[in-house]
């Protein structure tokens, strides 16, 4: 019989607790003293208190912090903490009523008015001092953020009960209320505790019966497995009933970028059915897939092959503490192959250096919040070969800072060969992700490749408006029949892609999704056919509803709600809804777009033009505001006021490729060609995906006659 290796310990799922909600703590203790002892050590424990000497941790003894136009003292009266802050030339006193989080930072929540809490714009570095920590710091520290910036710290994007207080407390509602914009936020606990992933317990808890909480139900003993290697494999299997991991839905709800389509957080209940997660895109991960902006862990965990080999939180992580089980390579260890991974060969550095942990090439940190490194869960391999592509990092010159990317790539085929190259539709998809667009056979070839995972392939499906104008129920009808919901999703959000008959085939048939996620998309493309006429779109609709309101105390939920509300041919209301998220949400340009282009459509052309010099004054750093507004001239007949429009929202957003090629047709039609041609030819090669630019040149170039910039453009094409 082969000797079998045990590589890491057993999983128990369903662990009996009971919520703070129900019972005190310490009848928790008294049957689960270990996990509660694992909890108090943990991140969750310490994720929101009382501001009291024991919880603070910043220096509270009067000292100052001063960044650009802002200056806080912090101290103590009494038994409060306090903050004297002065800002464009104003000083106000204000108390701190929690903290938020312990380490590597803590914040401080403010309450500015009744039941709302702001968070303060300096954090506390809880850091060691050799580590450069034990100090105040901006948490935006590179720039100025005044009272009219839509990240000012009283601006609904630095509210504590939408932004942040859900993933902070059990239990917790938001309870706001549209009409008069308050808050009545409550909890059940106010740090995250047993309730927020073991749910409510019912009455006859196992301890009421005399029972031994640890005794484990037929469902939970066919559950037990574990992952196992023969002394010839690299890797560990896992051996047994395919594993149920399902209970991550609990851990994504928190770690994860997505949008909530309920009011708080219900344990046990299907991440899909609470919240509508983003894909993969820029500018929030790199064209590769690795993380970018502040995205959490699921978008880049759904990429690894962990994931997809069964791999779960807790194979990594105590499930209580959600420390790490074993510190350093040990913790791969128990799953790869001593023999194989640790060992020089493979490792091309000292197993006790840094850059012979397994972590230093296959999860890169970034730092988010100035001092929260955080590691990318996708546990990718180094690719050097597309940082010299397409400007990707990569892991070894991370480190090697002083080598070029083509060092990094010669280094790796030396060590490694080519034994992990990606596949056509692979290279093709980071294609897709930095140019937006691929021709259409190659498009789809992606999003039917099997073998490529599902949110990869779902995030292609999610880019198709770039490279077709519609598709057919031929095309859509196996996405709607996939086992992958995010693949069903990305289809549901489609939907306006796909004529209004093609519809009411497959894609009609997401309107029962067993996710709510996928319904209320369906639903708001089919709002044509009657809401009343179909009891799954009226439950779906519902819900699509409910969607919205939970978001209306910032712009982008009366921006959603007005263009539900639009499709309903309901004017006013839609109307009535982006006023209420100018309101609310001053500083979020898109709510004055949309309303300025009610307006247009209903040819009240002096309101449009009001509303754009309204959202311009309130937001003159906005690329969008001036583009639309410089559209509005034009159609006004002020084309030569419209260029510098144009100009700005270029200069604000350089990056964008549309309000420049908008730019260079109103120079165009202006009677200047030449100018148009010349400037674009200086400008092109700044846009990732010219495509549009490069065929607009060529148009300007067959124009003016011009044989050389036309072979220029073309050139551009095909790059």
């Amino acid at each position: 019989m082969d000797l079998i290796k045990l590589v890491c310990c057993i999983i128990l799922f369903g662990f009996s607790t009971v919520s703070y909600a129900d019972i005190q703590a310490k009848d928790c203790v008294s049957c689960h003293q270990q996990a509660v002892s694992d909890w108090q050590k943990s991140d969750h424990a310490k994720a929101m208190d009382q501001a009291t000497t024991d919880s603070v941790l910043g220096d509270f003894s009067g000292v100052t912090a001063e960044h650009h136009s802002q200056t806080a003292k912090f101290y103590k009266k009494d038994t409060d903490f306090r903050i004297t802050f002065t800002e464009g030339g104003k000083t106000t006193d204000y108390k701190v009523t929690y903290t938020f989080g312990h380490y590597p930072l803590q914040q401080y929540l403010i309450e500015t008015k009744d039941k709302r809490f702001q968070v303060f714009p300096f954090a506390w570095d809880s850091r060691p001092k050799e580590q450069e920590g034990q100090k105040w710091y901006p948490i935006y520290p590179d720039e100025d953020v005044l009272p009219q910036d839509r990240l000012h710290w009283q601006q609904p994007l630095q509210n504590w009960n939408g932004m942040c207080a859900d993933c902070h407390s059990d239990g917790l509602k938001r309870n706001y209320t549209s009409n008069t914009n308050d808050f009545d936020t409550k909890w059940d606990n106010i740090n995250v505790g047993c309730q927020s992933c073991h749910g409510e317990m019912p009455a006859e808890h196992p301890q009421s019966k005399g029972k031994q909480a640890l005794n484990l139900t037929t469902t939970e003993q066919k559950q037990l497995g574990h992952w196992l290697r023969k002394p010839e494999e690299k890797v560990a299997t896992w051996q047994g009933e395919k594993r149920d991991n399902s209970f991550m839905d609990d851990c994504f709800a928190c770690h994860a970028l997505r949008t909530p389509l309920t009011d708080g957080i219900t344990p046990k209940t299907p991440f899909l059915d609470q919240f509508s997660p983003s894909l993969l895109s820029q500018p929030m991960y790199h064209v590769d897939g690795q993380i970018k902006e502040e995205v959490y862990v699921y978008g880049s965990f759904l990429q690894s092959k962990m994931f997809h080999e069964g791999v779960n939180c807790l194979d990594c992580h105590n499930p209580h503490s959600m420390k790490l089980k074993v510190e350093g390579n040990g913790l791969c260890l128990q799953c790869h192959s001593a023999e194989t991974y640790q060992q020089e060969k493979h490792l091309i550095h000292p197993a006790d250096s840094t850059g012979g942990q397994c972590v230093s090439c296959h999860m890169p940190e970034k730092t988010y919040m100035g001092v929260d490194a955080r590691r990318d869960h996708s546990f990718r391999i180094p690719r050097p070969e597309l940082t010299e592509q397409f400007g990707t990092p990569n892991t070894c010159n991370a480190c090697h800072e002083n080598k070029s990317a083509k060092w990094a790539t010669t280094q790796v085929k030396e060590r490694y060969g080519n034994n992990n190259k990606l596949s056509q539709n692979e290279k093709a998809l980071i294609r897709l992700q930095h140019q937006y667009r691929l021709p259409a056979d190659q498009h789809f070839a992606i999003i039917n490749d099997n073998n490529i995972n599902e949110i990869y392939r779902a995030s292609a499906i999610a880019l198709l408006p770039n490279s077709v104008q519609q598709l057919t129920d031929a095309q859509i009808k196996n996405w709607v029949n996939s086992s992958e919901p995010l693949i069903r999703l990305a289809t549901a959000q489609l939907g306006f892609l796909i004529p209004l008959p093609e519809r009411t085939k497959s894609f009609i048939k997401l309107l029962k999704d067993e996710y709510k996620a996928i319904r209320v998309q369906a639903a708001s493309h089919l709002l044509e056919l009657g809401v009343d006429k179909s009891e799954a779109l009226k439950s779906a609709f519902e819900e699509l509803v409910t969607s919205h309101q939970v978001s209306t105390w910032r712009g982008e939920g009366g921006l959603n709600m007005s263009m539900l509300q639009l499709n309903m041919q309901q004017l006013q209301p839609a109307i009535n809804s982006l006023q209420q998220a100018i309101n609310v949400d001053p500083y979020f340009p898109a709510a004055y777009v949309n309303l300025a282009d009610i307006y247009r459509r209903s040819q009240s052309a002096e309101k449009e033009r009001e509303i754009y010099q309204q959202g311009i004054k309130a937001n003159p750093k906005s690329g969008m505001l001036y583009y639309s507004f410089g559209l509005h001239q034009i159609r006004s007949g002020a084309k030569q006021d419209s260029l510098k429009s144009f100009q700005q929202a270029i200069k604000l957003e350089p990056e964008n490729g549309q309000y420049a090629y908008v730019y260079f047709i109103a120079l165009d039609n202006l009677g200047k060609t030449k100018q148009a041609l010349a400037q674009l030819k200086m400008v092109i090669n700044k846009y990732p995906a010219p495509y549009q630019l490069a065929q607009l040149g060529m148009s300007f170039s067959q124009k003016l006659s011009d044989r050389n910039s036309y072979n220029f453009f073309q050139k551009k094409m095909s790059q």
